[in-house]
């Protein structure tokens, strides 16, 4: 839903400039019969001055002044930014033949009125000027707030992009490690099978299973076991390749998958930063007690293709080379 504020109605602001103090008085009286607020000039300056604090709905400009007359004044106005689209009526005594109107046109001009002026026509003229100026206005509101909720719908849109975004990391990641869960992990598989039996490449399959884990959450609590899983993510994390996929898939069973292989050799020396990056002890501090924390795991190898051809295969042989491992290590 959107909420926006409607902007303080102001009263039109008419600029009249004239170095002739009646002809300011005529107009103020004139005016007074309109809902507009006339902001008076006495010299071409004052005028010039005068536009860079106000906007105005029209001028009402004298053409003979002895600063700067009214043709020079308009020249000025019509190179403003601000200023170039405000409407503009020459009011004059002296320039009323068609020569001197077609160069005020040339300035921007709109109309031209003679003195002395007619009060009925001056304001039948202001009227028209005023209600363009009012729709304008309006024009102008309605776009600034069009803006505006395009501005909060594209804040919303990023918004939900993101949240969007989160929702599919968060749905493919262990919420722990911040790994890959068993989803992407699958899928990550199923991608090196793929380009391995296109390319005709290698890739190895290895399977982590932390040893006795259950009794560091027996002994030390879920925290401290919790803290050994993200501290063993790290390691594996930082010890593997980029193009290398390390996956949790719950519990304290890890996953990794090896692609761009040479042979064996390259795998297994793989395995052996891992072996190593978990030889060194975790410490994990507890009622500020710090406890150090012995990390070992059963760890197996299945390669493609030599231990299987297909997906389901090499998911089979890496277990069972894990369970081996580790069946060996329980009886030991």
């Amino acid at each position: 839903m959107f909420v926006t504020k409607s902007p303080a109605v102001q009263r039109p602001k008419i600029l009249a400039v004239d170095d002739n103090p009646a002809n300011l008085l005529v107009i103020r009286r004139v005016l007074a019969k309109l809902d507009v607020e006339v902001v008076e000039a006495s010299s071409g300056n004052d005028a010039l001055k005068a536009t860079l604090d106000d906007e105005f709905a029209l001028v009402l400009l004298d053409v003979y002044m002895p600063d700067i007359n009214g043709f020079e004044v308009a020249e000025i106005l019509s190179q403003e930014e601000g200023t170039r689209q405000t409407p503009i009526i020459f009011v004059t005594a002296t320039y009323a033949d068609d020569v001197h109107r077609l160069k005020g046109y040339g300035f921007g001009a709109v109309d031209y009125m003679a003195k002395p002026l007619e009060a009925t026509i001056l304001l039948s003229k202001v009227q028209v000027f005023l209600e363009l100026y009012r729709h304008r206005v309006a024009l102008r509101a309605a776009l600034g707030e069009l803006s505006e909720r395009n501005r909060q719908l594209e804040i919303e849109v990023e918004q939900r992009r993101l949240m969007e975004q989160e929702m599919r990391h968060l749905a493919m990641h262990d919420m722990l490690t911040g790994l890959p869960n068993r989803a992407l992990f699958m899928d990550r598989l199923e991608s090196a099978h793929h380009r391995a039996t296109r390319h005709g490449g290698m890739f190895a399959l290895v399977y982590v299973d932390v040893d006795r884990f259950k009794a560091v959450n027996d002994t030390w609590g879920h925290a401290a076991g919790d803290a050994m899983l993200v501290e063993l993510a790290a390691r594996l994390r930082s010890t593997l390749r980029e193009n290398d996929t390390v996956a949790r898939l719950g519990g304290d069973e890890f996953a990794l998958v090896l692609e761009e292989l040479e042979d064996m050799q390259d795998a297994e020396r793989l395995l052996e930063r891992v072996r190593a990056a978990l030889l060194s002890p975790m410490r994990y501090l507890r009622d500020g007690e710090e406890i150090e924390l012995s990390v070992s795991a059963s760890i197996g190898l299945a390669a493609y293709p030599a231990d299987g051809a297909e997906v389901g295969a090499l998911l089979h042989a890496a277990d069972q080379a894990m369970y081996l491992i580790k069946r060996g290590r329980e009886v030991a």
